[in-house]
């Protein structure tokens, strides 16, 4: 459940952070009928979001096990390879995000209603999408049940309201720590659902090494123990882990989470690099919704 909310508070917190610069770019500029442009995107990359997270869940149950396992193993791939990629994109541009989008609304007002529909529609379905497979990947890991639905629902809802408070004013958070922290965090969730994925692949007979375990801390560690039950709801941790399952876990962990340290700090993969004027600006500043005020 905790991974889950923490899934859905950061990916809701930026789909509400886009929309909510959108719409307040729109209404400070004078241009607030073309809203139902922007609620028109945001509705439909909301429903294809449902559609997606459904057609994962119900699309499933009639497969055998060994198909189930490699698809659910190569889509936890695929999700953790598309969450690390969203991770570095926000910590790159977190700080020059409302200038990145209002650059492109502007662009998007010159072309007519259907161009901001499309920005609104991909901007907030990009991030839709990517919860709903990366929440299946997590759920697919740890088990079912209600407590990863209810983290998820939990965290979006505080993301929905974190968001209106933002855009009208009333909170100030330092968006870029947010991100970082968050980011850091969802690292090694991601690499617990990749670990996962692989062992998937593994039941499957697509990969080889399903019998030879690097540890067994099965009595150490009980699965059905509270911090058993803990550590697989968050970090997808199994007690009993095979030599490629670790292996992926560390070679996925150690290079990412430098890089991101590093992006996070310098803004590229350099360790060093010209600054621009605007970035000298915003630099240590909290990143926030324009408000209407």
């Amino acid at each position: 459940m905790v991974a889950n909310f923490l899934i859905g508070l950061r990916e809701g917190l930026e789909a509400a952070l886009i929309v909510g610069i959108l719409v307040a770019y729109l209404v400070r500029s004078g241009r607030g009928a073309l809203l139902p442009h922007v609620w028109a995107g945001v509705a439909v990359a909301a429903g294809a979001s449902l559609a997606v997270g459904a057609t994962l869940t119900l699309g499933s149950r009639n497969l055998s096990s060994g198909t189930e396992e490699a698809i659910a193993g190569t889509l936890s791939i695929g999700a953790v390879a598309l969450v690390t990629w969203m991770i570095f994109w926000m910590a790159k541009t977190s700080r020059l995000l409302h200038h990145h989008l209002e650059s492109s609304l502007d662009r998007a007002v010159d072309l007519g209603g259907a161009a901001i529909f499309a920005l609104a529609l991909l901007s907030v379905g990009r991030e839709g999408i990517e919860t709903a497979l990366f929440l299946w990947a997590s759920v697919d890991s740890t088990g079912a049940g209600p407590a990863p639905l209810a983290g998820a629902v939990l965290g979006l809802s505080t993301a929905a309201g974190l968001g209106w408070a933002l855009y009208r004013g009333a909170v100030r958070l330092n968006l870029r720590a947010f991100f970082q922290w968050t980011g850091a965090f969802l690292i090694l969730v991601a690499a617990g659902v990749l670990a996962h994925g692989v062992h998937d692949l593994q039941e499957a007979g697509l990969l080889p090494g399903e019998d030879t375990l690097a540890f067994d801390l099965s009595r150490q560690i009980p699965p059905d123990s509270w911090y058993g039950v803990l550590l697989k709801g968050v970090f997808s941790f199994s007690p009993a882990s095979t030599v490629l399952e670790v292996l992926t876990w560390v070679l996925y962990v150690a290079p990412v989470l430098y890089l991101f340290v590093l992006v996070s700090r310098t803004g590229t993969f350099r360790t060093r690099r010209a600054v621009t004027p605007e970035e000298t600006r915003d630099h240590g500043t909290p990143v926030s919704i324009p408000s209407l005020g």
